[in-house]
């Protein structure tokens, strides 16, 4: 056993009883075939509701590859992936969601490639069997505006299924962001990485834990970590919107002056107070965002507290730093 290295395969879960037990038996069948590593299965319990965690505990007992770490409560599967990352030991760590629409077969390919010299090998979706038209619409707009806004490359039709070497790891668990997008920060990180594509499977029991109110939170967030541009583009469109206001105020003056014709004013008055209110609005909507998340940073507070690692109750001390740092 010693000289192998350790892979950990980090799953967040959050009320995901229907599919722990299958989850576990394609994870076990894959690693019983692959003896040249060490295996390590982190299940991250996210304040569960349902006996996600009981489960977990079950599996445990049978398998002491697998441990678990439970949360105090729901913080969000954003912080259950950096609190699995504090607490895995491997030399890679196999980061996927408990559904299994991502197929844990494809765990061989991405060591392969990681053996190869790459330290972060992600997958990209071919195809998402089961979403609807909507979602994959509405999913590949989101992907380019956010390109459009951020100079960092951000990876297009790519989740959390992806392999990260101990140095991907070791750089994100120092970005200690209380808001946080994890999609952008593996790009963020850079490194050595290399693309493989892949079928999403449909989930495989029970239901998605992501609604359209999640997923536009999670968008808002995406472009808020990673640029400023909505605030410049607020302010070019305030400018705007004070020459066009200036220009129209220079035409009613002079066709009054010049024609003596009174202007009538209700209903044209209202559009252009009813316009510009609404568009002072959003630009301190805009604004809003940016100072919201200014202070909820500022709080210092930790990203999370843990109730349990395996069988043992935790003290929660120093989670402001990453756990191999204490």
């Amino acid at each position: 056993m010693e000289g192998k290295k350790l892979i950990s395969i980090l799953v967040p879960a959050y009320n995901e009883q229907e599919v722990l037990y299958m989850l576990y038996d394609r994870l076990k069948n894959l690693i019983d075939k692959n003896t040249k590593y060490n295996f390590e299965i982190l299940l991250v319990n996210d304040g569960s509701t349902d006996n996600t965690f009981k489960i977990m505990q079950e599996l445990r007992q049978k398998d002491k590859r697998v441990c678990y770490l439970n949360l105090s409560r729901n913080f969000g599967k954003e912080t259950a992936m950096i609190a699995g990352l504090d607490y895995c030991n491997g030399d890679a760590v196999v980061i996927m969601d408990a559904d299994l629409q991502d197929p844990p077969e494809l765990i061989q390919e991405m060591i392969k490639y990681w053996e190869e010299g790459y330290d972060d090998v992600y997958a990209r979706r071919r195809s998402r069997k089961g979403e609807s038209f909507l979602k994959k619409f509405t999913s590949a707009m989101y992907y380019r505006v956010l390109q459009a806004f951020t100079k960092i490359k951000i990876q297009k039709d790519t989740g959390d299924f992806r392999l990260l070497d101990r140095r991907c790891i070791e750089a994100l668990k120092s970005i200690r962001e209380s808001q946080r997008y994890t999609k952008g920060l593996f790009s963020w990180i850079g490194y050595n990485k290399k693309e493989i594509l892949y079928d999403r499977d449909p989930r495989a029991a029970g239901k998605t834990k992501w609604n359209y109110r999640k997923l536009v939170n999670l968008s808002i967030d995406g472009i808020t970590s990673f640029t400023t541009s909505p605030l410049r583009w607020s302010a070019k469109l305030g400018v705007l919107v004070s020459i066009i206001g200036f220009v129209y105020m220079l035409y009613i003056i002079i066709k009054t002056v010049v024609s003596g014709v009174d202007v009538p004013g209700y209903a044209s008055t209202m559009v252009v107070i009813l316009f510009l209110g609404g568009i002072q609005l959003i630009f301190l909507g805009v604004i809003g965002e940016y100072v919201g998340r200014a202070f909820y940073e500022t709080k210092g507070r930790p990203l999370y507290f843990i109730d349990q690692y395996n069988e043992i109750k935790e003290t929660n001390k120093n989670l402001n730093k990453p756990r191999n740092l204490l």
